[in-house]
C-alpha cells in the first residue's frame, strides 16, 4: 500500500498505469465463457439423448456453484478458492462418469487448478483431471487414440498458457511496485524541490533586506545621531531625535523580519549551528564529539540548510546504529567548495551490501542524504567496514545554486 499524502490519488495513478489490466480481465471473461458454453453443450446433448433428470440437476449445481463463487478466482490464491476448485471438481467427476461431453469441461478446470492451487498442486490436478477424462472417454467409448491424446494435448497446452499467464501476472506486480516506487520517489524529489526553493527564497530575501533597506536605515541612523551630537542645541534638535529613534525602530523590526526568514538554526549562521547541533546531541546521547568547524562560512542558505540536515542525518544514524563513543564534526572550505565530514568509531558495515545500496528501511536516511546532495550537485562519500566505524563526507560548491 501507497501511504503518502494523497494516498488514494496516488493509488489511482498507479493503477492507471497497469496496460494488462485489461489482459488479465478479458482472459477472465474468456474462460467463464468457455466454461458456460461447454456446459450449455453439455445439457444439450442431455436433452437430445434423453439421459434422465440426474444429469441436469448435475449440470445446474456445477453452474450454480460456478457462477457464485467465480469472483473467488479474481483474488488469486486462497482457502476459498481451493474449496471452490475441489467443489467444481467432485460435481464434474459425477457428471462426466454419465455424459461423455462433459469431459470438454475439464479444459477451464485446468486454469482454474493452476490458477487457484498452490505450488506443484496445481499442475498435479491438472495431471489428475487428464487421467480421469482419459478414463471416462473409455468407459463410454472405448480406450481410442483420440481419447488419449485429446486430453493429453489440451493438458499441455493448458500448462503452457497457465504458465505464461504466471509469469506475465509476475511482471505485471513487479512494473506496478515500480510505478509505486517512481511515483513516491517524484513526490519525495518535488516536495524537496518546493523546500529547497522556499529556503533559497527566504534566504535571498534576507539577504537583500540586509544589504539593502537594513544598511540604509543603519546608515540613517548614524547619520541623524551624528547631526544630533553636532548641533545640540538647534531649533530642529526634536525633529532630529524623533527621527534617529524611528530609524531605530525601523531597523529593529527590519533585522526581525531578517530573523524570521532565516531558518532558526541558521540565524547566526552555519558555524554556530552545526557547533549547537553536535553539543546538543553528544550530551543527548552519551557521545563524545570533537567540533571543527569555522565561525563564518559563505554559503547560500540552501546549501547551508542541506549540510546542517546531512549532519542531523549522518548524527541521527551514528545514534541509531553505530553504538560509537567518539564522533568527529569537521567543515572546511578549500576554493570553490565546502566540505563536511562526520566520522564515528563505531561498530561499521558493509557498504556493499544489498541493504546498505537502498534495499532495506534502515538505508532511507543514506538515501535521503544522497538525494539532498543531489539537489545542490555535490557529491557525497560514505566509507565504513565492520568494527572500524563509518565516515560521511560531503562536499558542495561553495557557490550552491540559488
Amino acid at each position: 500500500m501507497i501511504r503518502r499524502a494523497g494516498g488514494i490519488r496516488s493509488l489511482d495513478r498507479v493503477m492507471s498505469h497497469r496496460p494488462l489490466a485489461p489482459v488479465f480481465a478479458g482472459l477472465r471473461i474468456g474462460l467463464h465463457a468457455l466454461f458456460a458454453g461447454l456446459l450449455a453443450l453439455v445439457v444439450v446433448r442431455v436433452l437430445l439423448t434423453g439421459a434422465g433428470a440426474t444429469p441436469i440437476v448435475l449440470a445446474v449445481a456445477l453452474g450454480a456453484i460456478y457462477g457464485a463463487g467465480a469472483w473467488i478466482a479474481r483474488g488469486g490464491r486462497s482457502s476459498a478458492g481451493v474449496v471452490w476448485v475441489l467443489a467444481l471438481t467432485v460435481l464434474w467427476a459425477a457428471l462426466v462418469w454419465l455424459v461423455p461431453e462433459a469431459a470438454y469441461l475439464v479444459f477451464p478446470l485446468f486454469f482454474l487448478y493452476l490458477h487457484l492451487l498452490p505450488g506443484v498442486t496445481g499442475p498435479l490436478a491438472v495431471v489428475g483431471a487428464t487421467a480421469l477424462t482419459v478414463a471416462a472417454f473409455a468407459l463410454h467409448g472405448g480406450l481410442t487414440v483420440g481419447g488419449v491424446v485429446g486430453p493429453v494435448v489440451g493438458a499441455g497446452v493448458a500448462l503452457l498458457i497457465g504458465l505464461g499467464y504466471a509469469a506475465l501476472e509476475r511482471r505485471a506486480a513487479e512494473r506496478e511496485e515500480l510505478m509505486a516506487e517512481l511515483l513516491a520517489t517524484r513526490d519525495r524529489l518535488a516536495a524537496a524541490e518546493r523546500e529547497q526553493g522556499t529556503l533559497a527564497e527566504r534566504g535571498r530575501l534576507a539577504r537583500e533586506i540586509h544589504d539593502t533597506v537594513a544598511q540604509g536605515l543603519s546608515s540613517i541612523q548614524m547619520l541623524l545621531y551624528a547631526a544630533e551630537r553636532a548641533d545640540a542645541t538647534g531649533p530642529g534638535l526634536a525633529h532630529i531625535r524623533l527621527a534617529r529613534q524611528t530609524a531605530a525602530e525601523g531597523l529593529a523590526e527590519t533585522r526581525r523580519f531578517i530573523r524570521e526568514l532565516a531558518p532558526p538554526s541558521l540565524t547566526q549562521g552555519l558555524g554556530p549551528a552545526l557547533e549547537r547541533l553536535a553539543r546538543n546531541w553528544g550530551e543527548h546521547a552519551g557521545v563524545e564529539v570533537d567540533i571543527d568547524v569555522p565561525g563564518e562560512v559563505a554559503l547560500p542558505m540552501d546549501a547551508q540548510t542541506a549540510l546542517l540536515r546531512v549532519a542531523q542525518g549522518a548524527l541521527a544514524n551514528v545514534a541509531q546504529h553505530a553504538a560509537a563513543t567518539r564522533v568527529r564534526l569537521i567543515l572546511t572550505t578549500a576554493g570553490q567548495a565546502v566540505r563536511l565530514i562526520v566520522a564515528d568509531d563505531g561498530r561499521g558495515f558493509d557498504p556493499d551490501a544489498p541493504e546498505a545500496r537502498g534495499g532495506g528501511t534502515d538505508s532511507f536516511g543514506l538515501r535521503a542524504m544522497r538525494e539532498r546532495v543531489d539537489q545542490l550537485e555535490g557529491t557525497i562519500e560514505v566509507t565504513s567496514a565492520p568494527m572500524a566505524g563509518t565516515t560521511v563526507a560531503v562536499t558542495l560548491p561553495s557557490g550552491g545554486s540559488g
